[in-house]
């Protein structure tokens, strides 16, 4: 990773995308440990978390991170998922983040000097293109070492430089919980049905 001391750094994560991404890779992120290495590297001007939250639920499991990360140094951007069902009769629930993300970085665009992006969704890469001619230069934080691979090769190609999520894995991964501390557990993604995502942000078969 090519940083410089001076750089004003926006982190950029998308929730659903990051959290696949390390269950593809067999690990857990520790959140704090994430913070801590990207402000090390510049001014941390901000850092954004972008997830959908069913709300129907008595107790929703994604809500513990939630309110974990907005108490620790994130700006929590979330919505309520949207219920429908498809010509099958299948229910589904929709979350897709992209728009609140896109508008974030444009707005943000202006006081920052670095973009890192947490996501392999192709569809940045005119997000991209577009804060590039502004000057701003962007990373692109995803892994091609899951099968399949988690990054669209065209969000790659246009980014300035990618990180390969394995090789932050000995930085920013969670050390095995205790039963007793659930402060940063984000295998409480791992229950939530808004990170249970395909490609076109669905969640099938809601119980």
């Amino acid at each position: 990773m090519i940083f410089y001391p001076q750089e004003r750094i926006g982190l950029f994560i998308d929730g659903s995308n990051l959290y696949a991404a390390a269950r593809a890779l067999g690990f857990d992120i520790d959140y704090k440990k994430l913070l801590e290495l990207f402000a090390a590297k510049g001014r941390l001007i901000r850092a954004f978390y972008y997830t959908a939250l069913v709300e129907d639920q008595e107790y929703s499991p994604i809500r513990p991170l939630v309110d974990w990360l907005d108490y620790n140094g994130y700006t929590m951007v979330t919505k309520p998922t949207k219920e429908f069902t498809d010509a099958t009769g299948r229910r589904k629930i929709k979350g897709n983040m992209d728009i609140e993300l896109a508008i974030d970085v444009m707005e943000m665009a202006p006081c920052l000097d670095h973009i890192v992006l947490f996501s392999g969704d192709g569809d940045f890469r005119r997000l991209v293109e577009a804060v590039q001619r502004k000057g701003l230069r962007v990373t692109v934080v995803s892994t091609v070492r899951s099968q399949p691979p988690m990054v669209a090769d065209e969000l790659r190609r246009q980014a300035d430089s990618f990180v390969e999520l394995q090789d932050l894995e000995p930085s920013i991964a969670r050390a095995p919980l205790h039963r007793d501390d659930s402060r940063n557990d984000t295998r409480a993604e791992a229950r939530a049905t808004t990170v249970l995502q395909d490609d076109d942000d669905d969640i099938d078969d809601v119980p």
